[in-house]
């Protein structure tokens, strides 16, 4: 594709709307190089949309970019908070369209990137983001079995009370699944229900990147993570360990779960290495799955 042109072409274009350029597909398909073309062409800034490079110290296992990879175009909403930290989608919305404002302000285009759909879902529908207070002890009963009984446990529970929001999510995103059963049993409603109609809410420009297959990009994440681990993922998680418990936020989301298994001798380095390349691709397949859903709005 010839990518300035599409870009001068939606900079051309007259709207009502403020303008914004989302770049999104599944993990590893070359968003960040994408990113980086486009902030280029147009001179701007890019927000980052990935619920796990908002952790900071965790760098390798969140494939986080770097200070090199950013050629000096400022990005925002990376390094945000450690690791037992918590962050709701709502405080994303709040402050990622601050910066949009912001960035607009300056007659610049911003630019979302990376592929946590409910953080650019949040951005750019008008979405009813329920402001729903967090109960500490109701939390605290929810954290406490997934510790005992394991995420799966507690995933069935959302399953048995909101099936249909349950699929949105991943087992392992307890963090996000505790949220989901807190929302549904203090107000009887789905996080869904909160959703008004899909509208944009920008004129905005959808761009991904050009993939062969999904063959390809299944093994271009199996050696993406073999990498991972030559890089120092074992040795960023046992770092992360003497400061954290394994409980904490950041260490319970998939890529890091199954190297502190590893860690504690339940599983050997090779099949936490095929469990990290399994979990990576069945994510990638749900991102396709969410992501087509962009395709009537192109």
């Amino acid at each position: 594709m010839n990518l300035e042109k599409i870009v001068n072409n939606f900079l051309e274009t007259v709207s009502d709307k403020n303008k914004l350029i989302v770049i999104y597909w599944p993990t590893w398909s070359w968003k960040t190089s994408l990113s980086i073309k486009v902030a280029k062409i147009i001179e701007s800034e890019i927000i980052s949309t990935d619920s796990r490079q908002i952790y900071k110290e965790m760098n390798i296992g969140t494939w986080k970019i770097t200070k090199q990879e950013m050629e000096n175009i400022p990005h925002y909403m990376l390094d945000l908070i450690y690791p037992d930290d918590s962050y709701s989608v709502w405080e994303f919305k709040n402050k990622s369209e601050e910066l949009i404002n912001e960035i607009s302000s300056k007659d610049k285009m911003p630019i979302l990137c990376w592929g946590t759909w409910l953080y650019i879902d949040s951005l750019i529908f008008d979405l009813d983001i329920p402001k729903v207070i967090a109960n500490p002890t109701l939390r605290e009963v929810l954290e406490n079995e997934a510790k005992e009984y394991g995420n799966d446990y507690v995933y069935q529970k959302l399953v048995d009370l909101d099936p249909e929001y349950a699929r949105e999510l991943h087992p392992n995103n307890v963090q996000y699944v505790i949220r989901a059963l807190e929302v549904k049993i203090i107000t009887g409603q789905s996080k869904k229900d909160f959703r008004t109609e899909r509208k944009l809410k920008y004129d905005i420009l959808f761009l991904t990147p050009e993939i062969e297959s999904r063959e390809y990009l299944y093994n271009r994440i199996n050696t993406r993570v073999k990498m991972m681990f030559d890089e120092g993922l074992v040795e960023e998680v046992k770092s992360l360990r003497k400061m954290y418990s394994d409980e904490t936020a950041g260490l319970k989301t998939i890529w890091y779960i199954e190297v502190v298994s590893y860690l504690k001798w339940e599983i050997t380095l090779e099949e936490s290495i095929a469990l990290v390349q399994q979990h990576n691709r069945n994510y990638a397949k749900r991102q396709y799955t969410w992501f087509k859903r962009y395709e009537e709005f192109i």
